[in-house]
């Protein structure tokens, strides 16, 4: 080994160590709340009330989980979360979708100004609109009920989407749409036959945004329900937080439990969810 090589292979090697380090720092901010959680919902919960509670559990134990199950309307919670994402994604994804076209391929007066309060929209801060939403909801028969909170989640989701989807579309060809109309495709069969396909990774994308933020939401969840029959979970695992008393035996195992959706659905969807969103960035 030469004199002069033997200092570069060090500091490649001082360099990998080091982003290797920096690399598993970063994953333990990031895993180490869902771990301390996973952890505490497998301790009994007496050890849990007990002064001075180790990180690490005597014995493991899935009492937490049962008891969840069997004693509470955690699942009446998760069936609720569900259903308001079934309904807001497919809202969200047909109106941004279809915002996303028309700002991308037509060129209308006032289209700057659309997507300027799009943009808009996402700056104000959630609590301000509860006062009018609430009216809203309450004039057309929609407050307290899985559809009002679904089309509210729908409607903050739109506008991100929006933009997501238009910048996905700026990168598709005109020539496509082009070829189409020669061929004799109408305007309904370019978008379904030819545009749609295209758009997919970014409607994957837009539509992963849409569920977390709905299966997350807490402050409208909380405001414009209040039956156990209509609470999403972020309000349901809310409640074992009492005056006096807090269950962190339940308060984990259901974050555990509400977890593995987002979890499940990520892995389904990661390949066109990377590509959606790398596509999207890129302006064509």
């Amino acid at each position: 080994m030469s004199t002069t090589t033997a200092p570069v292979r060090f500091g490649r090697l001082a360099g990998r160590t080091g982003f290797a380090i920096a690399l598993l720092g970063v994953l333990a901010m990031v895993l180490g709340p869902y771990i301390v959680m996973l952890l505490t919902s497998l301790t009994p919960r007496d050890e849990l009330a007990g002064a001075g509670a180790n990180l690490i559990p005597s014995e493991f134990t899935t009492a937490s989980y049962a008891e969840l199950l069997s004693t509470t309307p955690f699942l009446t919670y998760l069936r609720n979360s569900l259903t308001v994402a079934a309904i807001a994604v497919p809202v969200t994804l047909v109106v941004s979708t279809g915002a996303a076209i028309a700002m991308s391929r037509f060129d209308f007066r006032g289209r700057g100004a659309v997507m300027i309060g799009l943009l808009l929209a996402q700056m104000f801060p959630a609590v301000l609109l509860v006062i009018s939403l609430q009216g809203q909801l309450r004039g057309m028969g929609l407050m307290d009920t899985t559809l009002g909170l679904a089309l509210v989640h729908a409607a903050f989701a739109t506008p991100f989407a929006t933009w997501l989807l238009k910048g996905f579309a700026d990168s598709i060809p005109r020539e496509i749409e082009e070829a189409g109309q020669i061929d004799g495709a109408s305007s309904a069969q370019i978008v379904r036959i030819l545009l749609l396909p295209l758009l997919r990774p970014g409607m994957v994308a837009a539509g992963t945004y849409a569920f977390i933020l709905t299966w997350n939401e807490f402050l409208y969840a909380l405001t414009f329900t209040s039956q156990t029959a209509t609470r999403t979970l972020p309000v349901g695992l809310h409640l074992f937080i009492g005056e006096y008393q807090i269950r962190w035996d339940l308060l984990t195992a259901g974050g555990v439990l509400s977890v593995l959706p987002v979890v499940v659905g990520f892995l389904l969807v990661q390949k066109r969810l990377v590509a959606g969103l790398a596509a999207g960035a890129v302006k064509g």
